[in-house]
């Protein structure tokens, strides 16, 4: 019983909702990671900017994709209902993790 609904949970949109907030957030810290790291060796010139802007760009890109590529495929699909639900699903998980993210901020 335990195991069928065990499966039912990793199946369901909220989870799949959750696992791409989680996939925004790993993406994010990864990002915020290279630009420390980037940024403590290199030195101001033309390709900072350049640099900066691609980085951007292509986050933007990621994390579209990430909220969201499943839901508008699932709109395109006619399930215009489950893609609104899991949708609204991935912001607030998003909320939660960034309120967690802030939350952490300020206790420590």
């Amino acid at each position: 019983m335990a195991l069928n609904h065990y499966i039912y949970y990793m199946k369901s949109l909220e989870f799949k909702a959750f696992l791409h907030a989680v996939g925004v957030a790993v993406y994010t810290v990864l990002v915020v990671s290279v630009m420390f790291f980037v940024g403590s060796r290199t030195q101001d010139n033309y390709f900072t900017p350049v640099m900066f802007l691609l980085m951007f760009v292509l986050s933007a890109a990621v994390v579209g994709a990430l909220v969201l590529g499943r839901p508008i495929l699932m709109y395109v699909e006619g399930q215009k209902k489950e893609a609104i639900k899991m949708f609204i699903a991935t912001i607030f998980w998003l909320a939660i993790l960034t309120a967690i993210a802030f939350l952490s901020q300020v206790v420590a």
